[in-house]
């Protein structure tokens, strides 16, 4: 039996794309924030996304790409838990089951320990790129080593921390300052971005990768931009400085992309309408390479 029969709802909701051609995009959502400390929520993130993809233009013409002639399979979203441990077994059945299929994959979220789930399910030369107001390094949070504040610090136990790079921290505590210099794990900070480095420095990581995987928390964006977030923190990114880099991806096979703490109850719209254009981009410039 396919983990998707099990697991999946078979809900799908985006309609934006057409089913006649072949798929060239595959997308499920996560309901998950058991572990959430501030703004819990997230749960409902994937449907607002979804319903924010279905309403804005996914025409790209720089890219020549129009999304509206091609097919996004969306499998709908996993069967809810509460339990951390529940929550990381069924993502990683479920997305080593994606990956095999060798399409590129959107798994929505959800908070952010989502992805200690999805990018250990990738291959593990699959090169990591994280943007991120936080590191998720702690040991634990809440006495939990499966929580969205320590997930990071879990996949670099396992894989270690040579493909990760981490785009935007500005929030963090000592601890995970100093876990992030011992293991030399790799840094954009918001800083050089606003200097304008950050595009230089993304396409250098960029280079050393065949396959990467981009996970979007959108709390890397300055409230302003991005108000709906389970963890806001000012001082952020504007919402032109991350799509700057989102292009950065044309040289390089993004396989897998997540996006994460979108709280739908503290939102405008806006930061739901900015993770639908995340995905449409990321879509497009995938396509744009064919």
């Amino acid at each position: 039996m396919s983990f998707l029969d099990l697991y999946m709802n078979k809900n799908p909701m985006i309609t934006a794309s057409n089913e006649d051609s072949e798929s060239v995009a595959t997308l499920y959502g996560i309901p998950f924030d058991a572990t959430h400390s501030y703004k819990p929520g997230c749960r409902f993130g994937p449907d607002a996304i979804r319903d924010s993809f279905n309403n804005i233009e996914i025409f790209h013409p720089e890219l020549k790409i129009d999304l509206e002639e091609v097919h996004i399979e969306d499998l709908g979203n996993t069967r809810h838990t509460v339990v951390s441990s529940e929550m990381v077994d069924m993502v990683k059945k479920i997305t080593t089951e994606l990956v095999s299929k060798n399409i590129q994959l959107f798994i929505l979220g959800g908070e952010h320990s989502i992805t200690y789930a999805t990018y250990s399910s990738f291959p593990k030369n699959t090169g990591y790129v994280v943007f991120d107001a936080h590191y998720d390094l702690r040991d634990q949070f809440a006495d939990s080593k499966l929580s969205h504040a320590s997930y990071l610090r879990r996949i670099v136990e396992e894989r270690g921390a040579d493909n990760i790079l981490h785009v935007g921290a500005r929030a963090f505590v000592k601890e995970e300052l100093e876990f992030l210099q011992e293991n030399s794990i790799k840094t954009i900070s918001d800083k050089q971005i606003r200097k304008g480095e950050g595009p230089d420095l993304l396409k250098d990581h960029l280079s050393s990768f065949e396959n990467v995987y981009a996970s979007y928390d959108l709390d890397v964006l300055d409230p302003a931009f991005a108000p709906g977030v389970g963890n806001p923190e000012a001082v952020g990114i504007t919402s032109r400085e991350l799509f700057d880099l989102i292009h950065c991806f044309t040289e390089t096979k993004v396989t897998g992309v997540d996006i994460v703490e979108l709280n739908p109850y503290h939102d405008n719209g806006a930061t739901a309408s900015l993770a639908a254009k995340i995905i449409s981009t990321m879509i497009a410039i995938n396509l744009s390479k064919n």
